[in-house]
């Protein structure tokens, strides 16, 4: 009696939350040509290699101290590869120049884009200290700013920030022609700052997100229609790339759990 062996393609796991996330932040880099990513973080320094890795190739990547490197390893291992002498003067000549996308975070932002990353609490007799202003405020201001948010909760999406440590909006601060600030991506969704006057806007909730629980978790009214659009998933390539070359080991997802 003969027999047959039938072979079937497996189809990869779902997309986690944490990969909708870096697929978002990949996405911030689209277009940029050759310039400086900064991201901050476990899950932006996921994007951003995603994106070197795809659609972004020319996009240079740093060790956050004096080189530039040529390879694209996981997010846990050094660089290897230095393509660079990269000295801070020559990154405040690529920030002055607009050559430059910081993803960073945040304790407090407020619908104006402003960040908290100092204190909670008065100034002088702060509640809580945090990492203090560090470079914010150069780091909001004559080149591109994004923020990742891994928590969206009320305390961190706040009316008023406490101190503010990076510039928000030019409508708020008066820095018009100096600033560019682009979008803030959270475990819910993206976002950026189109409502009126400048304000926090939904661009989309990630898959399984509702509106009403991103306005649940937000500290002042969200800009947005009704049905809200849903971010993209990441394409089998992408996912083979974070799963096994960016973050094998799969530290994004204590970062960002999925629900």
């Amino acid at each position: 009696m003969s027999t047959s062996t039938s072979t079937s393609t497996s189809t990869p796991p779902a997309a986690t939350r944490a990969e909708v996330c870096a697929a978002a932040i990949s996405d911030l880099f689209r277009g940029a040509g050759e310039i400086l990513a900064s991201p901050i973080g476990l899950v932006p320094s996921v994007g951003a290699r995603l994106a070197r890795l795809t659609h972004a190739p020319e996009l240079l990547l740093s060790d956050g101290e004096a080189t530039l490197f040529a390879d694209t390893p996981a997010v846990d291992e050094p660089f290897r590869e230095p393509e660079g002498y990269f000295p801070y003067s020559r990154l405040f000549e690529l920030m002055m120049g607009g050559k430059r996308h910081v993803v960073m975070g945040a304790a407090q932002i407020d619908r104006y884009g402003n960040q908290n990353l100092s204190a909670i609490g008065d100034r002088d007799r702060p509640k809580k200290q945090l990492l203090g202003a560090r470079a914010a405020a150069t780091n909001t201001a004559t080149h591109a700013v994004s923020y990742f948010v891994p928590r969206h909760q009320p305390r961190v999406f706040v009316k008023r920030v406490d101190i503010v440590t990076g510039v928000g909006r030019p409508e708020t601060s008066g820095a018009k022609r100096f600033h560019d600030l682009r979008r803030v991506v959270t475990n819910l969704g993206v976002f950026d700052f189109s409502g009126p006057d400048g304000t926090m806007a939904i661009v989309s909730l990630h898959p399984g997100v509702s509106l009403e629980e991103a306005r649940a978790a937000t500290g002042f009214e969200l800009a947005g229609g009704a049905k809200p659009a849903v971010t993209r998933i990441p394409n089998p390539e992408e996912l083979r790339l974070i799963r096994e070359q960016i973050d094998p080991r799969s530290l994004r997802e204590r970062e960002v759990p999925t629900p």
